[in-house]
């Protein structure tokens, strides 16, 4: 919660996959809130306020999966919303000409982008959602401490590239000096 918080103030790509590994979190405890708090809670020793107010957070992830039926898989909506977001700002960056340094990254990108698609068969997403699963899968197979091949890495290093440059326009824009002459 404190951790996402931040995140959401610094990093809007660290906080989606952190959110992300939070669902995995409260999956992989059956959406049982004992079993969050002893497996998750209880480690990082806080006060008996802020434990009742992570328990809370908690609780409320866990109430909105239900309601959202994303028990065994898929996003919340508040998550789905960011990908909403970055998406949009995504298609306004690649249609305004004062952005080329943001679209030839994109087309660097691209290529990775249809590749993953392709992989991923039915269901395909967008292309900010597809650059998220790629880096998301790419967290996963290392904290499963497992290989990742020279071409894994390039695509993931080229789209952390390019997140990282969305990241960085989001928040410009979050804080309305993205696109500063536009209300004129």
């Amino acid at each position: 919660m404190y951790i996402a918080s931040q995140k959401n103030k610094e990093n809007i790509a660290e906080y989606l996959l952190y959110m992300w590994q939070i669902e995995d979190i409260i999956r992989a405890n059956d959406l049982d809130l004992d079993k969050i708090k002893a497996n998750v809670i209880d480690k990082f020793n806080l006060a008996p306020a802020q434990e009742k107010e992570m328990l809370e957070w908690y609780e409320s992830l866990i109430d909105m999966m239900r309601r959202e039926n994303v028990q065994k898989s898929g996003h919340l909506q508040l998550n789905k919303n960011v990908i909403i977001q970055l998406t949009d700002l995504h298609l306004a960056l690649l249609k305004d000409p004062r952005f080329p340094e943001y679209t030839a990254e994109f087309y660097k990108t691209l290529p990775y982008i249809v590749e993953l698609r392709a992989k991923a068969g039915e269901n395909p997403t967008g292309e900010i959602e597809t650059c998220f699963n790629a880096l998301y899968g790419m967290l996963m197979l290392r904290l499963q401490s497992k290989e990742i091949s020279p071409e894994t890495q390039n695509a993931i290093t080229q789209i952390s590239k390019f997140i990282a440059l969305l990241t960085k326009d989001f928040h410009l824009d979050r804080e309305d000096k993205l696109f500063p002459h536009d209300d004129e």
